[in-house]
């Protein structure tokens, strides 16, 4: 990496927004009482507040919209598209969520949920679900500073903003779950867009128990223009070759795939312990931390909620291990935590800021923090889908992480990583491991 003479193309920076110059905006309402008491309703006002607080341009900071989640390098790759039956003061359709402007536009219209059922092997929740929301990543707009790692970035950003997403549907008594498992050109198809530019990466029903849609229309291209994302763009073969070898064919492969994980039963319960729209909008990265200690009791309240159940078609228990800092009545260390017990093991007692510097490119963050949680799992034991399975389950925690760091009025910040390093400096526990994601949280330095 340092020696590395690559520079970044900065009048080539990609628009951070996809838009749609000939569709005309169904502008969303910003009105949110996030104190009234949840109607679990699915109406026009639900879905602007799930789009909003999951994908929504919450502040504007040196000319940078930043939006409600957390994104690699504030590139914001990553659409929201709905699917809907017919809802109060929202008719059936595909709609495109424009966080630019914050308002939707109507791609196709009419019923269109029998694509996602049947591309998703008629999963229970998908078929009852009167909204299912799709998440579709944008390549180039990552891979213009992050080249192909941009496509594990797809799913770590993807996963804050589920975070966001799934508590937000939680706080308003609306039933979501994630589905990984579903067949990718059909719902590609159905978004008109170009799986080498830009493709599906997860799906969330929302509600339950629907009235089944009356029939399938059919999905022809559209060829709606939209804005240049750059003056040119560059490809990146291994993205969408890795894209390609996790796709699956046919919603009856989907369902077979679903098939080799555990049921996992919703057990929900708040990420914070205040409206999670109110820690949304005064969530952002933190900078720079002030190497402060925090107590043992907020690091345990942390990592309990980082872990809480969301429902999931496929979710891959990634093991959590920590490089304690600086935790009042901890010994600073490396640990794993165990999800069933809740206790941490310790693993290499010491001072590991060095190395939590090191492990995170050299950057002190790492090393300033209270604590930093890696995701590991074992990749051998997956396939490819897996691949994207497990990506995605470990930055759901780390943005449940994030938003519990935020609700106790503390920092987080995602960071990247050294693969190999990672995995070494936790052996031989973490033996054969690769890691997924890393937090670091502390107490945020003020001047």
């Amino acid at each position: 990496m340092r020696s590395s003479t690559r520079t970044l193309d900065w009048p080539n920076q990609p628009l951070p927004f996809k838009i749609y110059t000939s569709l005309a905006p169904m502008p969303l309402s910003l009105t949110f009482d996030v104190s009234s008491p949840p109607t679990g309703e699915i109406d026009l006002n639900s879905v602007a507040r799930l789009a909003y607080f999951s994908n929504g341009v919450t502040r504007v900071l040196h000319g940078v919209a930043f939006r409600a989640a957390a994104c690699t390098g504030a590139l914001f790759h990553i659409e929201v598209y709905c699917v809907a039956g017919d809802l109060d003061e929202l008719e059936a359709g595909v709609y495109h969520y424009g966080a630019h402007d914050n308002a939707l536009r109507q791609l196709r219209r009419g019923d269109f949920r029998q694509v996602l059922i049947d591309a998703s092997g008629q999963e229970p929740r998908v078929a009852g679900a009167p909204l299912t929301l799709v998440l579709t990543s944008t390549w180039w707009r990552n891979a213009w500073k992050y080249e192909a790692r941009a496509y594990r970035h797809a799913f770590w950003d993807a996963g804050t903003l589920l975070a966001n997403l799934l508590s937000v549907a939680d706080g308003q008594g609306l039933p979501a779950r994630l589905i990984v498992g579903f067949a990718d050109s059909p719902v590609n198809q159905l978004l008109d867009v170009d799986p080498d530019q830009e493709a599906a990466i997860a799906l969330v029903a929302i509600g339950r128990d629907a009235a089944p849609p009356r029939d399938s229309p059919p999905t022809p291209p559209l060829n709606l223009p939209t804005r240049p994302l750059s003056a040119h763009q560059v490809a990146y073969p291994q993205i969408t070759a890795a894209h390609a070898a996790s796709s699956l064919p046919d919603g009856a492969a989907a369902a077979g795939w679903r098939a080799r994980f555990p049921v996992r039963r919703e057990a929900r319960r708040p990420i914070t312990d205040e409206p999670v729209e109110a820690v949304i909008l005064r969530r952002g990265s933190s900078r720079r931390f002030s190497q402060a200690a925090i107590t043992l009791d907020g690091l345990r309240t942390l990592l309990a909620r980082a872990t809480c159940a969301f429902d999931c078609d496929a979710f891959v228990a990634c093991d959590l291990y920590l490089i304690v800092n600086a935790v009042d009545d901890l010994q600073p260390g490396a640990y794993a935590y165990s999800r069933d017990t809740r206790t941490l093991e310790l693993l290499k007692p010491g001072d590991h800021r060095p190395m939590a510097t090191y492990l995170d490119l050299g950057q002190p963050l790492a090393g300033d923090a209270a604590f930093n949680a890696y995701w590991l799992v074992n990749l051998d034991v997956l396939d490819n889908r897996g691949y994207r399975a497990a990506q995605l389950s470990a930055a759901i925690e780390a943005g449940q992480l994030y938003l519990a760091a935020y609700g106790l009025g503390l920092g987080a910040t995602g960071l990247t990583f050294f693969d190999d390093d990672v995995t070494r400096f936790f052996e031989p526990h973490a033996s054969g491991k690769s890691v997924m994601f890393l937090t670091a949280v502390g107490h945020p330095f003020r001047r």
